[in-house]
């Protein structure tokens, strides 16, 4: 699909078609989709995190407990979405050791303990260079010394980094 084309789907189409560019929640693109045509991927991107930064607390927490996991049982059961398994698998993240494993469900349960969420990160790089296993736990030991409010402004930071890829990928940018 291409940008023109999203722009002349119907309303239910266009929020169908982006629900999922950010994890579970339609409610970015139908919060877009009356803004149409949009004049390039950027801008539509922007759109949508603008729709976000605004959204408040409650329901920008709802989008990051939208996320799963990284290397979490949702992943090693393969109940994630298409896109979760793809930016995981590219990071190595289905290829762990059962140590490995283990680590990253050590710290996972110690970010949410901490803040309540999971821990999100763009493991896909926009150069096709992304994280892999060492920089995501190194990530994630530097991040759990945050403040929540920190790990809420990284956590939509990060959110806003895999819509921006996930649009690129399904736009053809």
């Amino acid at each position: 699909m291409n940008l023109q084309t999203l722009n002349s789907l119907s309303e239910t189409e266009f929020v169908s078609a982006l629900g999922g560019i950010f994890e579970h929640s339609p409610w970015v693109a139908e919060a877009v989709v009356r803004d149409r045509p949009f004049a390039s991927v950027s801008v539509l991107h922007q759109a949508m995190v603008q729709v976000v930064e605004n959204a408040g607390v409650n329901k920008q927490l709802a989008l990051i407990r939208a996320h799963p996991d990284l290397a979490g049982k949702a992943a090693r059961a393969g109940h994630l979405t298409d896109a979760s398994t793809s930016e995981q698998k590219g990071a190595g993240l289905d290829r762990l050791d059962d140590a490995e494993y283990e680590r990253f469900h050590s710290l996972n349960d110690a970010y949410k303990q901490r803040f309540d969420f999971p821990f999100i990160l763009a493991v896909r790089g926009f150069d096709g260079k992304g994280h892999d296993k060492h920089s995501i736990l190194a990530s994630f030991e530097t991040r759990l010394k945050n403040t929540p409010a920190q790990e809420i402004s990284e956590a939509l930071r990060q959110i806003a980094r895999i819509a921006e890829l996930r649009l690129g990928d399904m736009l053809g940018q």
